[in-house]
């Protein structure tokens, strides 16, 4: 699997935007790519040093329109903290 098919998109929230100083950025990722294929992702892709990947599997919401009904897709997110030595992703020095 290549590395840009892991990483999907940042999720980009209020509670993400508080781990940016400290280096910790969220990410959507492919519901089948495991923490070590996500590790190695990252630092393909943005060239910085991952220290840890935590992962959690996001259940769709319930939506409605009218009379019909829904759940949004599930998705699958990673919370990936980099290593003190590192440099920090450019994408996200100009949110904080």
């Amino acid at each position: 699997m290549n590395a840009h098919d892991i990483i999907i998109k940042p999720i980009l929230s209020e509670k993400s935007y508080a781990g940016i100083k400290d280096k910790k950025y969220v990410f959507v990722v492919a519901k089948n790519a495991n923490k070590t294929e996500i590790k190695l992702a990252i630092e393909e892709i943005f060239g910085v040093k991952v220290e840890k990947v935590n992962t959690a599997i996001v259940g769709g919401k319930l939506k409605r329109q009218g009379k019909y009904e829904g759940y949004t897709p599930d998705y699958k997110k990673a919370m990936v903290q980099l290593k003190k030595d590192s440099k920090s992703i450019e994408f996200f020095d100009s949110l904080s």
